[in-house]
């Protein structure tokens, strides 16, 4: 199952484009959505990799390999909108992120 298509990196209201800012579970969904490259609904290590960039993060092949592997259900080697949850859980972690509702 698709994130969804977002065809530009807007982000919803509250969210800042680098993450860092507090946002619900459906921000922390359309912020992921700019990295969705090939906007095939779900996202890939090197679209992760990105997103942790954008957070500031150090380290970002490592962590990106880390947040596919811990959030990957199906092994499939992506993150669907199935497997959303545990990516959520995994930047409030790793990335010092705050996701609020999840």
């Amino acid at each position: 199952m698709a994130i969804g298509h977002l065809h530009h990196h807007s982000v919803s209201k509250g969210a800042q484009s680098d993450g860092k800012r507090e946002m619900t579970m459906e921000q922390f969904i359309e912020w992921l959505r700019g990295f969705d490259k090939d906007n095939d609904g779900r996202i890939s290590q090197d679209e992760l990799k990105e997103a942790v960039r954008a957070t500031g993060g150090w380290f970002s092949t490592w962590k990106s390999k880390r947040g596919v592997k811990s959030a990957d259900l199906n092994g499939d080697g992506f993150i669907d909108q199935n497997e959303i949850t545990r990516l959520a859980e995994f930047a409030r972690k790793q990335l010092g992120m705050r996701i609020v509702g999840c």
